[in-house]
């Protein structure tokens, strides 16, 4: 881990860079949610960005930051889905190569999405680690440059400027339920959160089916998981056994962190669909599941982050239609 440290600034300066290039997206109250948990309860809809997820700020953020020659070498990033796209779709508005690695468990729809966006796919393994080994060799042998999904200062301060939008927007907030993967979301939307409100409550959802960042949490440093199919593939893979950035972060900085099983994410799924009328992904949609599991039980103001909606429509027709959808039919 480095001794650097983020700051409010940093999150200010990624809001001037991304002026212009990304959505302030809606924050709407979910009355059918305040009435389940007896507190107000709003909901942040960041799948509605042009790439259907709040990866957009991060990667759009990093890449503008990087120098004139690191552009002009080109980018490379490990992704499972949907910061590739995010990547793919700053690079092509930049003019800059990308190259997006992805294990086999990354949903077929996500991997076309990135190509159609002018990336260079390489399809490698069955884990994020597989994918971030051929990362690892374009940077040595083609000198390309590397945008992580989550571990790196841009991205968390990409992040971050949903933090910002959520005070700014609901300056009353109380709790707020972020998805956890590698940490960069929740690592950025809890330092803008905790500075301007620090009694805030900041809560981690993920899956309960290789939760890289809880699994770290519990063992006092960054270990390695088995990565799982799940209905929240977004949250698959490690935090890296060398993380410099988000593992420290959110252990300094989140509250706590709550796992959900397969059953109460599609559940989470069909609520955003039928109550709210919101086409989420698993991932996305795993703060709906912790407040309707009863996981999470604020006692005033909430927002759940809706984080992306790029699911697999049919998967996601066989959910809303109440299917008990089988884990390997979801690995892709």
């Amino acid at each position: 881990m480095t001794d650097a440290r983020l700051t409010l600034a940093d999150v200010f300066a990624a809001r001037r860079r991304l002026d212009g290039r990304i959505a302030r997206t809606a924050l709407v109250p979910s009355p059918s949610l305040a009435e389940r948990v007896g507190v107000p309860v709003h909901l942040k809809l960041e799948q509605r960005q042009i790439t259907g997820s709040f990866k957009l700020r991060g990667a759009t953020n990093a890449l503008l930051a990087l120098s004139e020659d690191a552009r002009a070498r080109g980018v490379v990033a490990a992704s499972t889905g949907n910061h590739g796209r995010a990547l793919a779709h700053a690079a092509r508005k930049a003019g800059v190569r990308c190259v997006v690695c992805m294990s086999r468990l990354v949903p077929g729809n996500k991997v076309e999405g990135i190509r159609r966006l002018g990336a260079e796919i390489r399809i490698v393994g069955r884990s994020q680690d597989d994918a971030q080994k051929e990362v690892d060799r374009l940077v040595a042998e083609e000198s390309l440059t590397m945008l992580p999904p989550f571990d790196h200062p841009d991205i968390i301060a990409g992040q971050g400027t949903l933090g910002l939008e959520l005070v700014e927007d609901c300056p009353e907030l109380e709790t707020v339920l972020v998805p956890l993967s590698g940490g960069g979301l929740i690592a950025g939307v809890a330092l803008a959160v905790k500075t301007a409100k620090p009694d805030a409550r900041v809560v981690g959802i993920s899956m309960a089916r290789g939760a890289a960042m809880h699994a770290s949490l519990m063992a006092g440093r960054p270990v390695a998981v088995e990565e799982l199919p799940t209905l929240a593939d977004s949250l698959g893979g490690g935090i890296g056994l060398g993380n410099r950035w988000t593992f420290r972060m959110v252990r300094e900085l989140v509250d706590e962190i709550v796992l959900l099983d397969e059953a109460e994410i599609a559940a989470a799924v069909r609520h955003a669909y039928w109550q709210e009328q919101e086409v989420v992904e698993g991932a996305a949609a795993v703060g709906i599941g912790a407040l309707l599991a009863g996981k999470v039980r604020p006692h005033g103001p909430a927002v759940a982050v809706l984080s992306g909606r790029n699911i697999d429509m049919s998967l996601h027709q066989r959910l809303i239609a109440g299917e008990d959808v089988q884990l390997d039919a979801t690995a892709g």
